[in-house]
């Protein structure tokens, strides 16, 4: 459930008109419902509320401080996979005591930047990783709490650019090498091993794969108690999928009802990553088409928005739904139409031969479940300034990022001495 909706033949986020909000912020715009984000967090957290649980939001998918804060508000600790995502909950002011810090690739700054922030815990991913963090803790006189995370080799079912739990994936340790790992970890003395974690993949349809890997996770918890390592937690990460289009991924409610009745007995606090099913469906991307273009066999309609400002559609040929924001009537006729931007690349579009009602210059279109993923992954390519973040709340609106100015694009740059002329 969302909290977009026609009142009189215009799209609403919660009370408020979108077509106000372009016209007083510009386009594209991402908009965001805080009464969305708010439902699902609750809605998600009853669900898991028959086992201990924390949910550990994550950043990646919309790391705005102002929705950061929003859900620290609502009770959540955060999934980060960069010391960039930590400063960022620092700058909000929200206790890190609740951190977990993911990522195959993290620096001795960052591992030292979590130490000193009091994260809950480090998720490593290989045994260089642990050799690197151990270094770092005993140089400061402390002692990093770890989780491993753990590769089983089971099929997300997928796309394959998000899926990370098979063996042929970066992500983890791998499983025949997990005890040895976890051995390992108990014999330096600057790690103090507190769980387990394991994360298959991202819009997850299925509860399978996930049953799967909890089974696989719960039967190797078991052998590593066994083997004398304390395991207080285990982490299942996230990536529940949402309903882009026709889409009936699992329920947070039979998500929650799978894992308490399989982990009942085993005296594990259970950590989720969840994402994309917070904040997918939260967001929205406002733009306005500038032409209407015929050509040939194909027709185009050329908005103000682009694959800098939403790449899901060009990486992962995803569909995101797209809603005029001015209702058309039942009976307005429509054609097929590729929907796309100013960039200079063949793959920049947000959709191709998508029935529409017919558009002309200066209608606003409506990027739907672009929440996730959405600004967090834009950028400045053919040097476009990325587009401002707005915050509904009920009947009012609240710019939390400006749209960047053309100074924005070259802060930071210098033309050298023997250059200048």
């Amino acid at each position: 459930m969302n909290h977009f909706h026609y009142v009189n033949g215009s799209l609403h986020c919660e009370d408020m008109p979108l077509a106000r909000i372009a016209d007083e912020v510009g386009t594209p715009a991402y908009v965001y419902s805080t009464a969305t984000l708010t439902r699902h967090v609750r809605v998600f957290d009853e669900a898991m509320s028959a086992c201990a649980h924390r949910i550990c939001y994550s950043v990646k998918a919309c790391s705005n401080i102002a929705i950061l804060k929003l859900l620290s508000n609502l009770g959540c600790g955060f999934d980060i996979v960069s010391g960039g995502e930590l400063y960022r909950l620092q700058a909000a002011g929200i206790p890190t005591d609740s951190v977990v810090f993911s990522g195959v690739g993290k620096t001795r700054q960052e591992m030292r930047a979590g130490l000193d922030a009091g994260i809950h815990a480090f998720n490593v991913e290989s045994i260089a990783e642990l050799h690197v963090l151990n270094e770092v803790a005993l140089s400061g006189g402390e002692t990093a709490p770890v989780s491993i995370r753990v590769n089983p080799d089971v099929d997300a079912q997928t796309h394959p650019y998000i899926s990370t739990g098979l063996k042929g994936n970066k992500f983890g340790v791998p499983w025949s090498k997990a005890e040895e790992a976890y051995d390992l970890a108990a014999s330096l003395a600057g790690l103090r091993t507190v769980g387990v974690d394991c994360h298959i993949g991202s819009q997850l349809l299925h509860m399978a794969p996930l049953l799967d890997a909890l089974d696989l996770m719960l039967d190797l918890v078991a052998r590593l108690r066994a083997r004398g390592h304390t395991i207080e937690t285990l982490d299942m990460g996230g990536g529940l999928g949402i309903p882009y289009k026709d889409e009936t991924p699992p329920t947070p409610a039979d998500f929650g009802e799978a894992f308490a009745r399989r982990t009942a007995g085993h005296g594990l606090k259970l950590v989720f990553e969840p994402g994309r099913i917070i904040v997918g469906n939260a967001g929205a991307l406002l733009m306005r088409v500038l032409y209407d273009k015929p050509s040939g066999p194909k027709r185009f309609a050329i908005v103000d928005a682009a694959m800098n400002d939403s790449i899901r559609p060009t990486l992962y040929d995803a569909y995101h739904e797209l809603r005029p924001v001015i209702e058309r009537p039942g009976n307005a006729p429509h054609r097929p139409v590729d929907v796309v931007g100013p960039i200079c690349e063949s793959g920049d579009f947000l959709a191709r031969d998508r029935d529409m009602p017919y558009l002309a210059a200066g209608d606003l279109i409506a990027l739907m479940s672009a929440g996730a993923y959405g600004f967090s992954m834009t950028s400045n390519y053919n040097s476009r300034r990325r587009p401002p973040e707005v915050l509904v709340h009920g009947d009012t609106y609240s710019v939390i990022r400006a749209r960047e100015s053309h100074e924005d694009l070259v802060r930071g740059e210098q033309i050298p001495d023997h250059l200048q002329t």
